[in-house]
């Protein structure tokens, strides 16, 4: 299945370039997300640009980004590795789109969306620490990093494929490389909070 798993690969690398961001703030008038706030084609920064009901679009059009390629390559057969490798190249087409100069956002959604894909349970339980630490701690790229560092553990528990997970602890050692501007501003105390 080489060929179809290769072509499976680029779909998705190309479906993950698709930026919500910056699409929904041009459908709904708003200053594109690259230049304002963070200068971040995701969610968190078409909240603050845009409100609550572009963050939200945004937020499910990254997440099926992650879902759909990986939904489909179920679909077709692929097993859970080659599922999760698919997951990468949707996770990286959307930190670097082609469509918009390798320039993308921190991948939190299209992980999370790849997430419920690869298994329910799984999505839950990395949505649930979100929200779970978000509450607590009300610091929106702390609870995705703490989610993220975590969910090579519950990956493993609920599937006990070994090589997927080395799959999902390396999108999660590159999400942190996104967020790497974030952990700076944590560690010096200027990261912004969420507001209630």
């Amino acid at each position: 299945m080489l060929p179809e798993f290769s072509f499976a690969i680029i779909l998705s690398y190309l479906i993950g370039s698709i930026s919500t961001a910056i699409i929904v703030c041009k459908v709904l008038k708003l200053p594109d997300p690259r230049t304002q706030g963070s200068n971040n084609p995701g969610a968190t920064n078409v909240l603050r640009i845009g409100g609550k009901k572009a963050a939200a679009i945004t937020l499910i059009g990254d997440g099926l980004k992650g879902a759909l390629p990986v939904l489909a390559a179920t679909y077709a057969g692929f097993d859970l590795v080659d599922a999760t490798w698919i997951a990468l190249a949707a996770f990286l087409g959307h930190v670097y789109p082609i469509f918009f100069g390798f320039k993308g956002g921190k991948g939190v959604a299209t992980f999370l969306g790849a997430l419920f894909a690869l298994g329910f349970l799984i999505g839950v339980s990395f949505a649930l620490i979100w929200i779970f630490v978000a509450k607590v701690l009300k610091i929106s790229s702390l609870s995705a990093l703490i989610a993220t560092l975590l969910s090579p553990v519950f990956f493993f528990f609920l599937t006990e494929n070994l090589n997927a997970t080395y799959i999902i602890i390396l999108i999660s050692l590159w999400i942190f490389y996104t967020h790497r501007s974030n952990i700076k501003r944590m560690l010096s105390g200027a990261e912004g909070s969420i507001k209630s």
